[in-house]
C-alpha cells in the first residue's frame, strides 16, 4: 500500500469535536481535509479546507468525496456503513465499512470479540419478543441495551428480575438488545490500538475511566491497575485490531473485574474520548495516528510523557444564562491544557470541551485536575 504524502486532501464522515481534532491533526501534518456534515455548523468546518453540508448518504456529496479525497475516514460509528463501502469502491477507506458495521451492532459486535478468543459479560442475544421469553436468571441483575444507537448511557436499562427485564424490552420499542449480566467491577479501562497492517501496529498507555451518567467523566493515564494487567489489556485490545483486520485507529473498553480479569465491553471504530489525553500527554496523539493509518504511515510512537488527567466539560459546566465557566482557572495553570470543541449552544450532558493536566503522577494529577474543575 503506497504511503498517501501531504498535501493530498482527506475526507472525514462528521464534523463535531472528533472530526474537528482529526481536521487540526491533519492540517498540521500538511495535508488538506474536506468534512461532510449536514450541521451547517460543525465543529469541524471551521478547520477543513471543505465542508460539504449534506446528508452522510448524499449520493453527489459521497461522489464528491470519493473523487476529491485520496482517502476517507469517519469519526463516529453511526455512519452509514453502506456509504462507507461505497466509497471504498473508488478510494482508500479506514476503518472499512465491514468494520463499523460490526461496531454498531452490539449483538454483531460480541460475536466478533468471541471469535477474537476474549471474554464479554454473560449476555443474551434478543432479537425478537420469544427471545427474551428465556430462562433470564444467568443475565440478571443485568442492564438491557439496544443493539443499535445507543451511546453515552442512552439505550439503556438495569433490571434486577425477569419482569422488568421484558417490560424494559417492551419500553424500548422491542427493537433488537442484548441482556448483559451486571458484573463486579473494580474500574474500567480503554486501550487505543491503531493498526495499518499485521506488521504495523500500535497501542497507547491504559486509561483508567470513570463514568457520571453514563458519560466519561474523568480519564487517569496510566491506570491504576498492575503493569502486568494493563500489558494484557494492550494484547487484547491488539488481537481484536488484528481478528477484525482492522486499519484505523480502535478503541477497545473493559471492565477490571475483582479478581483483576479482564472482559471487554465495547469497541469504537475510530479516536476515543478516553484518548484525548493523547494531545497533551503523548508525542503522537490520537487524531495523529488516525491521519497516518489511513494514509499507510506507519505508526508514531504512544509511550506516556508525563502522568496525566482528561476531565469531560459538559454543557452542565456552562452557566444557566448562557455564560462561560471561569476559564481563568485553567489559563492561570501552567501544566493544565484547555481544549474547547466550538460548539455554539451549551446544554446538559452535551461534550463542550475537555481539559488536560499533566503532574509528577497520576494521583497528583487527578486531585488538582478536580479541584479545577470545582472552581469553574
Amino acid at each position: 500500500m503506497a504511503a498517501i504524502l501531504p498535501p493530498a486532501m482527506l475526507g472525514i464522515l462528521g464534523g463535531g469535536q472528533l472530526g474537528r481534532m482529526f481536521a487540526v491533526a491533519a492540517k498540521t501534518m500538511g495535508y488538506r481535509v474536506t468534512v461532510l456534515d449536514p450541521d451547517e455548523a460543525a465543529p469541524a468546518a471551521e478547520f477543513a479546507d471543505r465542508h460539504l453540508c449534506a446528508p452522510f448518504n448524499d449520493p453527489a456529496a459521497l461522489e464528491d468525496l470519493a473523487k476529491s479525497c485520496a482517502a476517507v475516514t469517519t469519526e463516529f460509528e453511526n455512519v452509514n456503513a453502506d456509504a462507507m463501502r461505497l466509497l471504498a469502491k473508488t478510494t482508500r477507506v479506514s476503518p472499512s465499512g465491514d468494520c463499523v458495521a460490526i461496531a454498531q451492532d452490539r449483538i454483531v459486535e460480541k460475536a466478533w470479540i468471541a471469535k477474537a478468543g476474549l471474554p464479554t459479560a454473560p449476555y443474551l442475544a434478543i432479537q425478537s419478543v420469544e427471545d427474551i421469553q428465556v430462562e433470564l436468571a444467568p443475565y440478571l441483575p443485568g442492564i438491557l441495551k439496544t443493539a443499535r444507537l445507543g451511546y453515552d448511557g442512552k439505550g439503556q436499562a438495569r433490571v434486577s428480575t425477569a419482569a422488568e427485564a421484558r417490560a424494559a424490552y417492551a419500553n424500548l420499542g422491542g427493537q433488537p438488545c442484548v441482556l448483559e449480566k451486571m458484573l463486579d467491577l473494580q474500574l474500567e479501562v480503554s486501550a487505543i490500538v491503531t493498526r495499518v497492517s499485521a506488521t504495523q501496529s500500535a497501542v497507547f498507555p491504559v486509561a483508567e475511566n470513570i463514568h457520571a451518567d453514563g458519560i466519561l467523566d474523568e480519564s487517569i493515564v496510566p491506570a491504576r491497575i498492575k503493569p502486568a494487567l494493563a500489558a494484557e489489556a494492550q494484547a487484547m485490545a491488539l488481537r481484536l485490531a488484528e481478528a477484525l483486520d482492522y486499519v484505523g485507529v480502535l478503541a477497545v473498553e473493559f471492565f477490571v473485574l475483582a479478581d483483576d480479569s479482564l472482559v471487554v465491553n465495547e469497541i469504537a471504530p475510530r479516536p476515543h474520548n478516553s484518548g484525548h489525553y493523547t494531545l497533551t500527554a503523548c508525542l503522537t496523539d490520537q487524531f495523529q495516528q488516525q491521519v497516518r493509518a489511513m494514509c499507510g504511515l506507519l505508526p508514531g510512537r504512544t509511550e506516556l510523557l508525563s502522568p496525566v488527567v482528561m476531565v469531560n466539560l459538559l454543557g452542565d459546566v456552562w452557566k444557566d444564562n448562557g455564560a462561560q465557566p471561569n476559564w481563568d482557572v485553567l489559563a492561570e495553570a501552567p501544566n493544565a491544557q484547555l481544549h474547547l470543541y466550538g460548539k455554539k449552544s451549551a446544554r446538559p450532558g452535551r461534550k463542550m470541551g475537555h481539559f488536560n493536566v499533566m503532574a509528577a503522577t497520576a494521583d497528583e494529577a487527578l486531585d488538582q485536575a478536580r479541584a479545577l474543575k470545582d472552581t469553574l
